[in-house]
């Protein structure tokens, strides 16, 4: 398959200054893999270190926009066309090998060492990973409240490769197209437009919606662009020893500032990517000049070239390297933390890997013989490698279901014991051993907080936009008289519904529930949210939803309305939080109370993921104690209790079950038999059932 593009019929009009010249190998361009792929690296196994580490697949993104535009100008000029099927089919003799076999191993390796719980992500990631789209299933995830909690799968990391092999797809055909000008500036102006208009949306996603614009191929194009301009103008890129000298300094001081000065706090990508990969391209260009650098005794030393030769695959292998190591080693970790000694150990495991997946893998699938000489069979070897990855991940996936089904009755086992669950911290139930082992220690859908009863209906009457927020239960069996009550907020109010279903059904209520994740019901505005700036789109929905569904409550003129959020998270602008909170909070409950309900504040649970590993109980199954946290750290202040205790609103009552979750000196993650926490911060859905007692009790 080829096509040929002309410039002009007969001849190149490009001046022989404009024409790009070949270069050998680049022993800077190689020491900027080695310094994009350990930042990488190192963010992930020392996060703290280098909060800033994801900037090195900026760094990816600019050099491969170098690249592959200066091999694809280099053979426009030479020949006038790209063949197009040899040039797609040596990406996927490059690529696809070593990605397929990480793959593959990743998803056996799952089935042996991960909880069943996580084999669905994986599978579902692993395929989207195999075809090149993991990049767009992570942007969905991303916006799905649900799912943010989610424990990261093996393969996560191949979603900057998805974002690649998409560029690579269009940008031959992009390219050739805008040579059919036949002058470079018109190509050099494409370029600078394209990329313009990427980073102007990159700009605005990472304003409107932050988490799924660090995935998403548009807003990452420009990148690409940087390294293709400095590719297409390299002959005018010629620098004066000095100047070249100072962009090399400028643009290597750009990439590792920003490495440790980037943090998850970051509006990323946006224009503050325009750092690192500004910094990429200053110093590529900078390389344009032949003969040493004052850097070149580092960059071109064998460590660093080494280290650059084996990049890719230092890539692929070290994410999941990172996610087993504690399941492999739980028997020898101390409350499943890698401490650093071992973590030296993984990152050398991670380069022995690369380096034999390298030289056996990498090296033979560009130079063995049957695929040099034929695309068609290379083209075949992909697809038979995508089909090895699926049928994996299919059987990943069936295996999970039937775990799932087996879960469902082992969760339904010892309900009706008084040690089970919170009914394990009353003394007088007699409990010998109220934080032994779980019965159950991995968490499924049998656990799912967010599990509707039966007797639910949603409704999309009060939608946040396009997020649905609200269901109706009747478990009054139709009578006219039922008793309506509430229940809402965020997340961490949708936790407690499965206790409050158990008392609904006994007292045959009418009961309403309406949740809008990372949404405190309050007349506040979010500035923080799990560390993070939420998008301004978000912020405002949560304000409309709110006020809108304290109107809807009001006239509903329920007896009681139950509230909880999680304001320990929840950072709200204005100083103060207790103050804040209170002037956000009250008015609200006075409109409640005074529409004749009584307003009940459940108080969040201890914390969960920020005080130790949310799996913590999976890899100490056998002493759940392990997992156990000094009462101070687990349970601090909280904004929220602090107003319900203190208010002066009459009909507010505060329920803090608190000794239900710990004892004067620890809080557990293993109570009765059952594991407290569904996830980094939501209870269990079975744990949460335990509680209805105590909260028909709180209720009177």
């Amino acid at each position: 398959m080829s096509t040929t593009v002309e410039s002009r019929p007969g001849h190149d009009s490009r001046s022989p200054d404009d024409k790009p010249k070949a270069r050998g190998f680049r022993t800077d361009v190689q020491a900027l893999r080695a310094i994009a792929v350990l930042a990488v690296v190192v963010n992930h196994f020392w996060p703290n270190a280098l909060t800033g580490g994801y900037v090195g697949v900026d760094v990816f993104f600019v050099i491969s926009g170098f690249l592959i535009t200066s091999h694809l100008d280099r053979e426009i000029v030479r020949t006038g066309r790209v063949r197009l099927g040899t040039f797609y089919a040596r990406r996927v003799r490059r690529l696809l090998p070593a990605a397929f076999l990480v793959l593959a191993v990743s998803v056996v390796l799952a089935y042996f060492l991960l909880p069943y719980p996580r084999w669905t992500a994986n599978a579902w990631e692993s395929f989207a990973a195999a075809s090149y789209w993991e990049n767009w299933l992570l942007a969905g995830k991303s916006v799905n409240y649900s799912a943010q909690n989610d424990a990261a799968s093996l393969v996560q990391h191949y979603w900057s490769l998805s974002v690649e092999e998409q560029f690579y797809l269009f940008w031959p055909l992009l390219l050739m197209g805008m040579f059919k000008f036949g002058r470079r500036r018109w190509v050099m102006a494409g370029v600078l437009v394209l990329g313009a208009l990427s980073l102007g949306l990159s700009v605005y996603y990472t304003t409107v919606s932050p988490n799924a614009a660090y995935f998403i191929t548009p807003v990452r194009v420009w990148e690409f662009a940087i390294g293709a301009g400095v590719a297409l103008a390299a002959s005018r890129l010629v620098l004066p020893r000095v100047a070249a000298e100072l962009a090399a300094f400028a643009g290597l001081a750009m990439i590792i500032a920003t490495a440790f000065v980037y943090d998850h706090h970051t509006p990323f990508p946006g224009y503050l990517a325009l750092v690192p990969a500004v910094g990429t391209g200053l110093v590529i260009a900078s390389g344009l000049r032949p003969g040493r650098q004052w850097h070149t005794p580092v960059t071109a030393s064998r460590p660093v070239q080494f280290i650059g030769d084996v990049s890719y695959s230092l890539y692929l292998w070290h994410w999941p390297v990172v996610l087993l190591a504690p399941f492999a080693l739980s028997g020898l970790l101390d409350k499943g933390e890698l401490t650093t000694p071992w973590q030296l150990g993984l990152v050398a495991l991670s380069l022995v890997l690369a380096w034999l997946s390298k030289k056996l893998v990498e090296d033979r699938g560009m130079s063995w013989g049957p695929l040099t000489r034929s695309s068609g069979l290379t083209f075949a070897g992909m697809v038979a490698g995508i089909s090895v990855v699926a049928v994996l991940a299919a059987g990943l996936q069936w295996t999970y279901d039937r775990h799932v089904a087996q879960a469902e009755r082992d969760a339904a086992a010892g309900l009706n014991s008084p040690c089970h669950g919170a009914g394990a911290m009353i003394g007088t139930n007699g409990c010998p051993t109220p934080f032994g082992p779980a019965k159950v220690a991995t968490m499924g859908p049998a656990n799912e907080y967010w599990r509707l009863a039966p007797e639910c209906r949603q409704i999309q009457d009060y939608n946040a936009e396009d997020k649905h927020t609200t269901s109706i239960c009747d478990f009054s069996g139709g009578s006219a008289g039922a008793e309506k009550v509430w229940l809402v907020g965020d997340s961490h109010a949708q936790q407690w519904q499965a206790s409050l279903f158990e008392v609904a059904r006994e007292r045959k209520w009418h009961l309403k529930i309406a949740f809008l994740g990372g949404c405190p019901f309050a007349d506040v505005r979010v500035t923080e949210f799990r560390g993070k700036a939420p998008a301004k789109q978000e912020v405002d929905r949560c304000a409309a939803w709110t006020r809108r569904m304290t109107d809807v409550i009001a006239a509903d003129r329920p007896s009681k309305v139950v509230t909880s959020f999680f304001a320990r998270k929840e950072v709200v602008a204005g100083g103060n939080q207790t103050d804040r909170y209170r002037a956000g909070l009250e008015p609200r409950w006075r409109k409640w109370t005074d529409a004749g309900a009584k307003v009940y504040v459940l108080a969040d649970p201890p914390f969960n993921s920020d005080i130790r590993n949310p799996d913590c109980v999976t890899l100490n199954p056998a002493d759940p104690v392990a997992c156990a946290v000094a009462r101070a750290e687990a349970h601090p202040a909280d904004p929220l209790v602090e107003v319900a205790r203190t208010t002066e609103v009459p009909g507010v009552s505060l329920i803090d079950l608190s000794e239900y979750f710990c004892d004067a000196a620890r809080c557990y993650s293993v109570i009765g038999n059952v594991v407290v926490y569904f996830d980094a911060d939501h209870l269990n859905g079975e744990y949460s059932r335990s509680l209805a007692p105590m909260i028909a009790k709180a209720l009177g």
